[in-house]
């Protein structure tokens, strides 16, 4: 698990490839993420947004904004955290995710929290030694 602590809110993440739900010889790969924020600060915030940047394994990056997240702009109060689950597809077999939540304090000042990139693999990626 991923975890980053960025204007004492603590963002971790844990990532899991869904074969399942995947299709190799049609270049669909599935990855579940789960996602924990945990307000360690002193005030209540309010997730407002999102940006995703999304690279896959050849590098082209997919950039994602919307507001909230999972169609909700939580409020977290000090002390607390809010838990959510997506999911992010491929046409390659691995790739790499990062981005960032802006979000308001109880006194409406606006700031960036970072998620720490996560890694999108799959037994589906040939990994060579150099």
């Amino acid at each position: 698990m991923n975890s980053l602590v960025t204007h004492d809110i603590k963002v971790s993440v844990a990532v899991t490839f869904l074969d399942e739900e995947s299709n190799p010889q049609e270049h669909h790969f599935l990855w579940g993420y789960q996602i924990w924020i945990e307000n360690l600060g002193q005030s209540t915030i309010q997730l407002l947004s999102r940006h995703w940047c999304i690279t896959d394994q050849i590098g082209i990056t997919q950039e994602v904004r919307g507001k909230g997240v999972v169609g909700v702009q939580p409020v977290i109060d000090k002390g607390e955290s809010y838990t959510y689950t997506s999911g992010v597809p491929l046409t390659t077999p691995s790739g790499i995710m990062a981005g960032e939540y802006t979000v308001q304090d109880e006194y409406g000042d606006l700031f960036e929290i970072i998620v720490p990139p996560f890694s999108l693999d799959s037994p589906y990626e040939t990994r060579l030694l150099n």
